[in-house]
């Protein structure tokens, strides 16, 4: 038979357990786009996973969408996430939300060798997110993204 303190004990191991898968997502989403494969992005959603922003009628819906929309980054596209604030809330046994914001420091034109000279960030914002668990897997169902600022990103001149 199982004690209140031992239940107890579960459902806080259980809660920390979905909070760190969580906050894993959100930093995998950024490791991926600026050091790994973009396209690979839309395998942390859900299968009919939504990225929307606030401003504006945009919104990328389903898995295949995402890969084509994270993989038609540029190629010569230099970017570096900073994410931080990252709060978790298990909402039930499978779903969980969170907020985390977010610094992108981004220019185009990059040719792959040398560091680019220090620039003031392209956005600054933050995610809602939405997760919820499928076959034992927490992924991303809908991210909302909200800039408070933002601003064109810079194309490099060739010397």
């Amino acid at each position: 038979m199982t004690t209140s303190a031992e239940a107890q004990l579960h459902a806080t191991l259980d809660d920390l357990l979905a909070e760190r898968a969580c906050e894993r997502l959100i930093l995998d989403f950024v490791h991926r786009l600026d050091l790994g494969d973009p396209g690979s992005a839309a395998d942390l959603f859900t299968p009919d996973g939504v990225w929307e922003w606030a401003e504006g009628d945009r919104t990328v819906r389903g898995r295949d969408a995402l890969r084509a929309y994270f993989g038609a980054r540029p190629a010569d596209r230099l970017s570096r996430r900073v994410t931080t604030n990252v709060r978790v809330t298990r909402t039930s046994a499978t779903t969980a939300t969170a907020t985390s914001y977010f610094t992108t420091y981004r220019v185009d034109g990059h040719t792959g060798v040398g560091m680019v000279p220090p620039r003031p960030p392209t956005q600054v914002g933050y995610y809602e997110d939405a997760f919820r668990r499928v076959d034992g897997q927490w992924l991303l169902d809908r991210r909302g993204t909200f800039l408070t600022f933002a601003g064109p990103t810079e194309h490099l001149r060739q010397a």
